[in-house]
């Protein structure tokens, strides 16, 4: 009862100074949406990373942004004919420097262009660090999984409302600038919304995080809605029961309830894969599923990517080239590092350092479902 009275405490200072939206253009219908899905090709792909930078602020950073990387590791993935790849952005980048970060994004988008890949770039991001700090990053832990990746709004400025006029500046600015860039497939608002890291940065987090994320993730929909993108809106379900609308979550509510085009995460055998596509279809949108394959947890290409591609699913795993957020260990790396003994078989990631896949079959299957000519 009383963590219930303090969350109403907490909705109710952040309604008192939040920012009116923008009058809302409306939500794509179903119409829209399939109509706009109908005229893409399947969409496959990555969640993106350079291999040189730990997170997504040592990717866009000025001093760190690698361009000559980037274009190498796009042409691997263009080869074996993906064409979309999932990239996180950062508010503190806008706040940072916001015309060079501007430009940078548009350099990022000609190199993909290059390479026949469309993005969809992801504004806000609950999952690992919620301390993120601008400038040099630490190294990667040892034999840890992603232990560099940050929040993106960071606790302090989550649990602060007289900071979301910035938040909302960082969305309606990108979101502005690349309103009617054909070379963005689509744009996702918030990853995870509601992920509480509790294996990982629990102790750390953000008292009462569902509750402000609750009040700000509407937010902004409203305020990337407001900029009159081309492009749809997503943000994608994670957890929880998606059976039916009435065993959805708040927050699950909001992100299906606001989004053109509906997403998920699965890291889950085939069968729990298809069962969760099964799950969403009843809401007669296009389906995205932007974070899947988990060798070790029993989602592989070879078993998830023909089952997407037969309920026509868009399907993005996690990881391209292994390096520096070290997503080729597992997820119990947090409680045992793998310095000593390696993992029997890599976690994510598609390819080495050198452009040599982990599996050839791999990208023989992906490069045979898309059907596309690879380089």
């Amino acid at each position: 009862m009383q963590r219930f009275f303090a969350t109403l405490v907490i909705l109710a200072s952040i309604a008192s100074i939040s920012l009116p939206a923008h009058a809302e253009t409306g939500r794509w219908s179903a119409d829209q949406a399939n109509n706009w899905y109908a005229k893409q090709p399947w969409q496959v792909g990555s969640n993106y990373i350079p291999a040189t930078a730990i997170n997504e602020l040592e990717m866009w950073q000025a001093a760190t942004f690698d361009p000559q990387q980037i274009d190498k590791e796009l042409g691997w993935a263009e080869a074996i004919g993906m064409n979309t790849m999932r990239v996180f952005l950062h508010d503190l980048l806008w706040q940072q420097d916001a015309p060079g970060f501007k430009q940078r994004m548009d350099q990022f988008l000609t190199i993909a262009a290059r390479h026949h890949i469309r993005p969809i770039f992801v504004l806000f991001d609950s999952c690992w660090d919620p301390n993120p700090k601008l400038g040099p990053q630490h190294p990667p832990i040892p034999g840890v999984h992603n232990s560099g990746w940050v929040q993106s709004p960071g606790a302090a400025a989550m649990g602060d409302p007289a900071q979301y006029p910035r938040l909302r500046a960082y969305v309606e600015g990108v979101v502005g600038t690349f309103a009617n860039d054909d070379r963005i497939l689509a744009w996702d608002l918030w990853n995870e919304p509601n992920n509480g890291n509790g294996s990982a940065y629990g102790s750390v987090e953000l008292k009462n995080k569902e509750a402000y994320t609750l009040t700000l993730l509407p937010q902004v929909f409203d305020w990337a809605r407001g900029a009159h993108p081309s492009q749809p809106l997503t943000s994608g379900l994670w957890d929880g029961d998606w059976s039916s609308p009435e065993k959805l979550s708040p927050i699950q509510h909001v992100q299906i309830e606001k989004s053109d085009v509906i997403s998920f995460h699965n890291y889950g055998w085939p069968e729990d894969f298809e069962q969760h596509v099964k799950f969403l279809e009843q809401y007669h949108r296009p389906l995205i599923c932007t974070e899947y394959m988990a060798r070790g947890n029993g989602s592989t290409f070879d078993t998830v990517l023909p089952i997407a591609k037969m309920h026509n699913v868009a399907a993005i795993n996690w990881g391209l080239v292994v390096g520096k957020t070290q997503t080729n260990l597992p997820w119990d790396s947090w409680s045992k590092p793998y310095v000593l003994d390696k993992p029997p078989i890599w976690f994510h990631e598609v390819f080495y350092g050198d452009g040599t896949p982990y599996r050839a079959r791999e990208t023989q299957l992906i490069h045979e479902l898309t059907g596309r000519p690879g380089k």
